[in-house]
């Protein structure tokens, strides 16, 4: 028999090793990266086991009368063993519906894995969310390659490598987060009026939670650092998850120099290169300009999607 229970501080250990060893888990369900946020996030995860051995589990907050999978996450939703079917998960939803109308919750906001995380095929939800009559709510679009049959860049792209050459980028692995971030929050005011998802305090605490998985590449002139982009490593897919160059960068083929890097190099061997969404509005706005050079890397689409059913 199946049981549920709502996830708490003794269950850190094991939920954190299950993770490690699920069919579609990252480093961001680790509850070190869960509960960085926890100030804003009235955290409601949940595990589900039989026989006390974790078959998922699935990491929520509730806000409003409505759980979120997760809020604070790109994506989220039930985290699986390899050795659960798609019957078992459609008792997952069961037990997971039961447990927040008890709640008093109204509404299920949820967030699937893209497949590009998945170490083994894991969409069973994303089809018991249409048996659920589930509303597909956002839909972004995100440009991924394939690095094991990437297509070649675009003479655009390949013009700015050449430029890069020509003037001596150089690129190195940095902690010097603190420039990247100015450069980062400048380009993002000037351009959307904006700011980043997290503030220098909480990329560089996750970064010391994550040293393996977060990292940071600057591209140098003459010593000064012109583009930057934080990556998140995971055993399928390296997300650029922060992207930035200054003026002088764009003159100098700075980006495209840096990205034939990390592809073609330093991250060759990893199945997917995730160069991340570029929309607003949930995905009915497209910014070309964002898009345009992550197509000319030889990104394609790949969706984040969001679904909302009732309860």
């Amino acid at each position: 028999m199946i049981k549920i229970h709502k996830y708490s501080l003794e269950d850190k250990s094991r939920w954190d090793e299950f993770i490690m060893e699920s069919r579609n888990g990252t480093f961001i369900f680790l509850r070190d990266y869960l509960e960085y946020h926890l100030d804003r996030y009235t955290d409601s995860s949940f595990l589900f086991t039989k026989n006390k051995r974790i078959l998922a589990v699935i990491p929520g907050n509730i806000e409003d009368q409505s759980f979120y999978s997760h809020k604070g996450l790109t994506y989220g939703g039930f985290v699986c063993s390899n050795k659960v079917s798609v019957l078992e998960i459609i008792e997952f939803f069961q037990l997971l519906n039961s447990e927040l109308k008890k709640e008093n919750i109204k509404k299920v906001i949820y967030k699937p894995v893209p497949y590009i995380y998945h170490k083994y095929p894991t969409q069973e939800d994303v089809y018991l969310l249409h048996k659920l009559g589930a509303n597909k709510v956002a839909c972004n679009i995100s440009s991924v390659i394939p690095l094991s049959t990437r297509l070649r860049f675009t003479t655009c792209r390949k013009r700015g490598i050449k430029k890069g050459n020509k003037f001596g980028i150089e690129i190195s692995e940095s902690d010097r987060y603190d420039l990247f971030w100015q450069m980062l929050n400048e380009n993002l005011n000037r351009k959307y009026s904006a700011k980043p998802i997290h503030s220098l305090e909480e990329i560089v605490l996750l970064k010391d939670r994550f040293p393996g998985n977060i990292k940071l590449y600057l591209a140098y002139s003459e010593d000064i650092a012109i583009a930057g982009v934080v990556v998140y490593i995971s055993s399928t897919t390296v997300k650029a998850q922060y992207i930035s160059i200054t003026q002088e960068g764009r003159r100098k083929g700075a980006l495209d120099f840096l990205f034939n890097e990390l592809i073609n190099n330093l991250y060759s061997v990893i199945p997917f290169f995730d160069l991340g969404t570029s929309n607003g509005n949930n995905g009915f706005m497209l910014n070309t300009n964002l898009i345009f050079p992550k197509q000319g890397f030889g990104g394609r689409g790949v969706v984040y999607e969001t679904y909302s059913y009732n309860l």
